[in-house]
């Protein structure tokens, strides 16, 4: 059993972050009960539930959450839990009765976690969004890309998942461990525009020292620099660069034969667009899987961009079995590993309800009172 073995949780359907930060929970171990929608609400994901990972390894029971009998089943679960994800925007819980006040007055030790994109109050809190919006109000967005050229949304890794899902999951697990010494719960306003700004730390740092433009692609981490970048090969496939430090930038030198020519200092910011012209004209002259066998291995600072599939296939995951086969199904292991308490997949994604009577009999409602609910259409 995972590190978070015994803790339970109830999570309000939803989509992206919350459903992302319910999984990584549930991977590690903890119990999730999901709340679904009696009726599909169309939240956008796959069309086959079977390949909805996001929702593996929890249970699904199915609610009216408009009805009274309703909200006090999701009470009495919220009672028991330890703590609660929801994704809505801001007011939605509080209509439904299930708000902070009324949640933890049921129980006063819940960490009651909130996911939105702009947060629970300020000028835009209400509005809708999705990821390329927060991350482009953060500052995120413009910094991503290359010089001259549009910027890039890198999927919707930073806003969704990094910083919406990830930073639930560290404020839910640090509530907890704070609630399990002062005995009282509290909320957590998880803002996705607040965690993609966080994640941009380290470039304010340097801006402040004046070792960062306010521009895109003129830096060292944005493909500014030739030592940090991405090559096209013969094959029209690409690998990668990062000879960032001196010792590793002499071997990329070497390597590719450039330390035959009389050239600027490494950190000569005005070389490097010459520096990039000479290294693209290099890695053009062989295949990635040439290049793999001049660099793989080194301390270059190197890997070839793979593919998503390529990458499933590649001998370093595949020793450490980064990607699995659960129910047929090929797709990321749990992360991160733990030496004793393993964190592995809990079960398939769940089908809306699928789970009604078995897990509400697990959090102790009585059979004759799950009947009632159902023959009342309050849960299906």
């Amino acid at each position: 059993m995972g590190p978070l073995a015994g803790y339970k949780f109830v999570e309000m359907g939803g989509i992206g972050p919350g459903p992302m930060c319910a999984m990584l929970l549930a991977d590690l171990g903890a119990e999730i009960v999901r709340i679904d929608r009696l009726v599909d609400s169309g939240l956008g994901t796959a069309t086959n539930p079977k390949f909805s990972l996001l929702m593996r390894s929890r249970r699904s029971i199915a609610v009216d959450t408009k009805t009274e009998a309703g909200r006090e089943l999701i009470l009495d679960l919220i009672e028991q839990a330890d703590g609660l994800i929801e994704g809505f925007r801001p007011g939605v819980m509080e209509r439904l009765g299930l708000g902070p006040d009324v949640a933890l007055a049921r129980n006063p030790k819940l960490v009651y976690g909130r996911m939105t994109g702009w947060g629970q109050e300020g000028p835009m809190a209400k509005v809708a969004g999705h990821d390329i919006n927060y991350i482009a109000l953060s500052g995120v967005l413009h910094a991503i890309g290359r010089e001259g050229e549009a910027p890039v949304p890198p999927l919707n890794l930073v806003g969704d998942f990094g910083g919406g899902a990830l930073y639930l999951a560290l404020g839910l697990v640090s509530g907890i461990l704070e609630a399990q010494k002062s005995g009282k719960g509290q909320v957590v306003d998880a803002a996705m525009v607040d965690g993609a700004a966080s994640l941009m730390t380290t470039f304010f740092g340097l801006m402040a020292a004046g070792n960062w433009k306010d521009e895109r692609g003129v830096n060292i981490l944005d493909t500014g620099a030739h030592y940090y970048n991405v090559y096209e090969t013969k094959d029209g496939k690409h690998v990668s660069i990062g000879s960032i430090e001196a010792k590793f930038y002499v071997q990329l030198l070497e390597l590719t034969g450039l330390d035959k020519e009389d050239l600027p200092p490494q950190m000569d910011n005005a070389s490097w667009p010459m520096f990039k012209a000479k290294l693209e004209a290099v890695f053009k002259t062989k295949t990635r899987d040439e290049w793999d066998a001049i660099m793989g291995g080194t301390d270059v600072c190197y890997a070839p961009v793979l593919s998503i599939l390529e990458a499933t296939e590649h001998e370093h995951n595949a020793h450490r079995q980064t990607f699995v086969k659960y129910d047929d199904v090929l797709q990321p292991a749990p992360a991160p590993r733990f030496s004793r308490t393993v964190a592995e997949i809990q079960g398939p994604p769940c089908l809306p309800g699928e789970h009604t009577n078995e897990a509400m009999l697990d959090w102790g409602v009585s059979q004759e009172n799950i009947d009632s609910l159902r023959a009342s259409g309050v849960i299906k």
